[in-house]
């Protein structure tokens, strides 16, 4: 039996496609990617940690899955910048009612943020993660959730 004549038909298949370019198609955009956080009428977020590369595109999306009415338990999510001091947001927020409890004098404060959510409500947030690496706080501006642990942080690394 001769192996020669399939050996050289083998490599003739083999190295057929040698020194020419394949082109792969151009992976499509995904969008952003999606953080999905509940929070109900125990006053916690489903997710207190969030990494995050810098620059990379986000979308979180809270939802409110309480029953309790908008004015005694409705949600936010604020985004704020390095080194912000939350507890003195917190503390700003509670008597900016007028404005779902975002303070005026801390706007400058803030990255993103989801408008305050009745029961059975969801919003959304699309931003870009900050460029440089550190600790962003996030948290729930109205009144008392912060302190009841109503906060978390994103990492950018």
């Amino acid at each position: 039996m001769n192996i020669r004549p399939a050996l050289v038909a083998a490599l003739a298949v083999l190295f057929a496609g040698c020194g020419q370019k394949a082109s792969a198609p151009a992976p499509a955009d995904s969008g952003p990617r999606e953080i999905d956080i509940t929070a109900g009428d125990n006053m916690k977020f489903s997710i207190t940690s969030i990494e995050a590369k810098p620059g990379e595109d986000l979308k979180v999306v809270l939802t409110n899955v309480g029953t309790a009415p908008l004015e005694v338990m409705g949600h936010n999510w604020v985004l704020l910048k390095a080194g912000t001091d939350a507890n003195a947001f917190s503390m700003a927020a509670m008597t900016s009612k007028a404005t779902n409890y975002i303070p005026a004098s801390h706007q400058d404060d803030i990255i993103a943020h989801i408008d305050l959510l009745g029961p059975r409500k969801s919003g959304e947030a699309d931003f870009k993660a900050p460029s440089t690496p550190g600790d962003y706080p996030f948290l729930c501006s109205f009144p008392a959730h912060f302190q009841n642990g109503m906060r978390g942080v994103l990492t950018v690394k």
